[in-house]
């Protein structure tokens, strides 16, 4: 006799089950063919190395110099509480660069010993990051 399938002679037979193992729950089975990720963290790599910073600009000294007339300005009338508008640089954790960031608002305090601008809003910020002030 000629078979047409080749697993004719087994296809009838019951399906074993062990007496020694016991059966998997099906929750268990379903999870063997859940996909997964053979390179764990590989998209996270590739979306940090995609993500931009920006380069730390270097102020001349002229620019220095101008900072320093400013936070003194602020400093000598700092119980008007001066609004002004600040631009500073947060140096990246992960990579090179970083990003500038601008807040508008109040100075509270200017700490000399912590080079530290605090904002009425509590906001630090470390007097060597500050690229601009707009009063």
């Amino acid at each position: 006799m000629e078979h047409t399938n080749p697993y004719e002679d087994i296809i009838n037979l019951p399906r074993h089950i062990s007496k020694t193992h016991p059966q998997m729950p099906i929750q268990n089975r379903a999870a063997q063919f859940a996909a997964f990720a053979a390179l764990t963290g590989y998209e996270d790599a590739v979306k940090e190395t995609a993500r931009l910073t920006e380069k730390r600009k270097e102020l001349d000294e002229y620019e220095k110099a101008l900072l320093d007339r400013k936070l003194k300005f602020i400093m000598d009338n700092i119980d008007s509480r001066p609004k002004l508008r600040l631009t500073y640089f947060i140096p990246d954790s992960k990579k090179d660069g970083g990003a500038y960031h601008t807040v508008v608002g109040a100075v509270k305090k200017i700490n000399t010993a912590a080079r530290t601008v605090i904002m009425c809003d509590n906001k630090v910020i470390p007097i060597d990051e500050i690229t601009d002030i707009t009063i």
